[in-house]
């Protein structure tokens, strides 16, 4: 129970007298006689002693009917339909009668009546006392005098549809009715002795009595949802509040109450003033005019006085259009305007009452930014009183909407670092920090060295992670706490950070291995090519195997392999090569397993590995541990998976022989192979090259005769086979090899004369040959002139008697040739390519006209080319001219042995240039 006096009063109505809108300056003035009134669907119902209805518009117009003959009693506006429920009295003696109004029909210019019925089931006369209207239309209750209730089931509006019961019978007055609709429909009926509830949603219409005592006429109202619906009874000791099965909370308001109405979370009191004679019976509302009554609203959720005056003869309190209207007896209407929510609150803010503004920005539904204002207001009271604990409460309910280094910077003022830790956290909480206030929120902690709360916020569940997981890593780290940094890490997937801490904190190498191992195979790839140098270099064994595995099919530590697991998950075990930079031995040991598990590995792989195994071929001393090494990277040479010039260079490095050779073999490089055995002096090796190779190119020979001639040590018997062997194929010109041997100090003329007796019989044998086709062609020649003299001075007789294509008689028309070849027409027309020469001749004629040609172009090229030499500035340019050309594709000579120096006088030119034209003409 609470006492009114203890609660605080304000002034938060402003009223002010009606004015007359049609009158400036007068006030309004009700109808005389008002005996009833309610209100709703923007309209003011008031009914008189003289039967009539007003009603009442916003803009103050009256208009008015006749509803019944003596007096209108009772009103009831619903307020989601237009219908209105009056009742009164037609006869003196008989009962009241009810009657429903639709105020949107109307009849004759006046609300259709609808239903017209008795108020009493009874014959005998019952005065009503109160009356009350469900807002669906299909509950009606009339209270009586007399104690009875009188209950209408179904549409009111109709009496076909409605079924008319006494709910209640009893000895005391009815004072109070009130319908609530929450899941089920309940009727509150209040006499003057008790107070009931009816249950109307179950057949039988159950009963409970609330309470023992009741209250006095128009002393009850139904409160809204904010209440709970609650039904309220004003008595003269206290205002009880009651629900469907029980008496709720209570209030003691003193005094004698004389009206109280509920109206937009306001409970409104009319009570009787003290200093007025205090006045009896239950009567009709009969009160002397010169009375005084004290009108109090109050707020019941927040606990104060909203408002509070004496007012002379209230009739009625009703609200609408957003306001609250006082009537009065004396026909002056009060306005009671409701001040603004901020208003209100800078009330309540001048006199520090904090808690109250907060409770009533609540129930005004003010929006969060006004509520925040009002909790950062009074925050900063709090802390200019110095409650720095209680300020700190009121900051953290500012989250979100007041900006969070106003509060930091209050409290890093004051050095409270416990005050700002709890904000910090707050604002953790819900999710509306920044790195800094993360940043800010660790370093309290290690200030603090509260390990506890520290490890109570790092070690929050995945779903409570309210802070930026990445800088709270940095700090921790920073700070030196790398056992929370590392937890954080590894619990929210932050591998790189996770890694870092590891290897450059805690040095704890082995972890961060296995770390890496049971990572997904992106991230553990990514990470080994970040850290593998690092892992080799401390842990080279674990680390090998974990590239391997990576390299070959990667599944992460600790994870059941499927058999059925189609995925290979696999990574370019060239790029990791780098990380073994100072591990020879892990390397050769992973690139072994990389080919052996892989034969499609990567190029890089194959090279490196030759490079390794040549090194340990190059620094190995041991000739049988040497013989096996040889073997493995020739093999690996053969396996056709290496680079050419990549393993070239690497064998040349390491002065490889078995792998040069190799390859110079395998690239078709047989003039490389034979100068590589002329740089190791191994003349019977050049030999052999050339009887090898010399077929595929026969320049080797020519070199090879070069190269002994310039040696000064004995190599007649090297000299002897190779001019065999340029003897039996015609290589050189045998001047060419006179002059070549010339350089030669140790070759003598019994070195060469076999093969100059040899040169000299095929060329006599070569004269006798040609001379013969000398003879021979002028036989020929001397025939054809004498043709020729014949064809020109005496006449061709044609005697053929065949076509000489298809070999058919012939037949007119027909086509003679001079050669004495005869064809048809129409056979020669068709194989014939041109009307002038024989189809038969021309072939043969053809290629003897292209050689002619031939001869001719090629004498014209050449000397063109000479003249072309001798006036070009460019000599080079002309040269790759007619190279192109095709002048130098018939010979190609080699004069000199490798290595040794141009000679460049006029008489070795000359001596060339008449080689070149003695091998032409061969």
């Amino acid at each position: 129970m609470a006492a009114f006096l203890q609660w605080r009063k304000f002034v938060f109505f402003d009223k002010e007298a009606v004015s007359d809108p049609l009158d400036n300056g007068k006030k309004f003035v009700l109808p005389k006689g008002i005996s009833a009134s309610d209100s709703g669907r923007g309209l003011l119902v008031l009914g008189d002693m003289e039967g009539r209805i007003w009603l009442v518009t916003r803009s103050l117009q009256l208009t008015s009917f006749q509803a019944y003959k003596l007096r209108v009693t009772h009103l009831y506006q619903l307020k989601q339909h237009s219908i209105l429920v009056s009742v009164g009295l037609d006869e003196h003696g008989i009962n009241p009668l009810v009657k429903v109004w639709n105020l949107d029909k109307r009849d004759s210019g006046n609300p259709l009546c609808t239903r017209i019925f008795p108020a009493n089931l009874g014959t005998k006369p019952t005065e009503v006392s109160c009356l009350s209207i469900h807002e669906n239309l299909n509950f009606m209750a009339i209270g009586f005098t007399d104690g009875s209730v009188v209950l209408t089931k179904g549409d009111i509006t109709r009496d076909r549809h409605s079924k008319t019961v006494t709910l209640h019978e009893g000895s005391s007055p009815v004072t109070g009715l009130a319908f609530r609709q929450v899941k089920s429909t309940h009727l509150f009926v209040a006499t003057l002795e008790k107070v009931y509830c009816f249950t109307l949603s179950t057949k039988e219409y159950p009963k409970v009595e609330l309470d023992s005592h009741g209250c006095a006429l128009r002393c009850s109202s139904l409160a809204d949802p904010s209440q709970d619906s609650q039904f309220i009874v004003a008595g003269d000791e206290c205002i009880y509040l009651y629900q469907p099965d029980g008496r709720g909370p209570c209030f003691a308001f003193d005094g004698q109450k004389l009206l109280a109405h509920w109206h937009r979370g306001y409970l409104f009191l009319v009570i009787k003033d003290v200093k007025s004679p205090n006045k009896t019976g239950f009567g009709g509302g009969e009160i002397s005019p010169s009375e005084k009554q004290l009108l109090t609203v109050y707020d019941l959720d927040n606990k104060f006085i909203a408002y509070s005056f004496c007012f002379d003869d209230v009739i009625d309190v009703v609200a609408e259009w957003g306001s609250f209207y006082i009537l009065t007896r004396s026909g002056t209407m009060f306005l009671l305007q409701e001040k603004d929510t901020q208003t209100k609150l800078e009330m309540l803010f001048k006199k520090n009452l904090f808690v109250m503004a907060i409770n009533l920005a609540k129930s005004q539904h003010l929006d969060s930014d006004g509520l925040s204002e009002i909790f950062r207001q009074y925050g900063d009271h709090l802390y200019l009183k110095g409650d720095h604990d209680g300020a700190i409460q009121q900051y953290i309910r500012t989250i979100g909407k007041l900006e969070p280094s106003y509060v930091i910077r209050k409290f890093l003022d004051a050095q409270r670092i416990h005050n700002l830790t709890a904000y910090l956290q707050a604002l953790h909480r819900k999710s509306l920090a920044n790195a800094d206030h993360t940043t800010l929120l660790l370093n309290c902690y290690t200030k603090l060295k509260d390990s506890s709360k520290l490890e109570e916020f790092i070690k929050s569940s995945e779903t409570e992670v309210c802070f930026d997981v990445e800088i709270a890593i940095k700090v921790l780290r920073q700070a030196g706490y790398h056992r929370p940094a590392v937890y954080l890490a590894e619990k929210h997937k932050h591998h790189e950070w996770y890694m870092k801490i590891q290897l450059e904190d805690l040095k704890n190498y082995q972890e961060g291995l296995h770390y890496i191992g049971c990572l997904p195979f992106e991230q553990a790839e990514s990470n080994m090519k970040r850290y593998g140098k690092t892992l080799m270099h401390h842990v080279p064994e674990g680390a090998t195997l974990l590239l391997k595995n990576i390299c070959t099919n990667y599944y992460p530590t600790g994870e059941a392999v499927s058999v059925d697991h189609c995925q290979v998950n696999k990574a370019n075990s060239e790029e990791f090569i780098p990380i073994f930079a100072n591990n020879p031995r892990e390397l050769k040991a992973f690139l072994e397993h990389m080919i052996k598990v892989d034969s499609c590995s990567p190029q890089g792989v194959y090279d490196t590995l030759l490079e390794l195994r040549l090194q340990d071929w190059a620094h190995e001393e041991d000739l049988e541990k040497k013989k096996i090494l040889q073997g493995e990277a020739v093999s690996l040479l053969k396996s056709d998976n290496t680079l050419f010039d990549k393993a070239l260079v690497l064998c040349q490095m390491h002065n490889f022989k078995e792998g040069i050779l190799y390859l110079y073999e395998k690239g078709k490089l047989y003039q490389q192979i034979m100068h590589y055995h002329m740089q190791n002096e191994e003349y019977g090796k050049v030999v052999e090259v050339c009887k090898h190779y010399g077929d595929q190119e026969g320049c080797l020979w020519e070199q090879a005769l070069g190269y002994f001639a310039k040696k000064e040590e004995d190599c007649k018997t090297f000299i002897s086979e190779v001019l065999h062997h340029i003897d039996q194929k015609n290589l050189m010109p045998p001047l060419l090899v006179v002059q070549t041997l010339a350089h030669n100090s140790t070759a003598t003329l019994s070195v060469i004369k076999e093969y100059l007796i040899n040169k000299l019989k095929r060329e006599s044998q070569q004269i006798e040959a040609d001379d013969k086709k000398i003879s021979q062609y002028r036989e020929e020649t001397s025939v054809l002139r004498s043709e020729i003299k014949e064809l020109k001075t005496s006449a061709k007789i044609f005697q053929k008697t065949k076509c000489n294509m298809c070999n058919s008689p012939l037949e007119l028309p027909s086509v003679h040739f001079l050669c004495s070849h005869s064809f048809h027409q129409h056979c020669f027309e068709s194989y014939a390519e041109s009307e002038a020469e024989c189809p038969t001749c021309t072939p043969e004629n053809r290629k003897v006209m292209d050689m002619l040609r031939s001869q001719d172009q090629k004498r014209d090229l050449h000397d063109h080319f000479n003249r072309q030499l001798r006036i070009s500035n460019d000599g080079f340019s002309v040269v790759a001219d007619y190279f192109g050309r095709g002048v130098f594709n018939k010979l190609t000579l080699v004069t000199d042995p490798p290595g040794s120096k141009t000679v460049g006088s006029l008489e070795v030119d000359l001596q060339r240039d008449l080689l070149i034209h003695t091998k032409k003409n061969n």
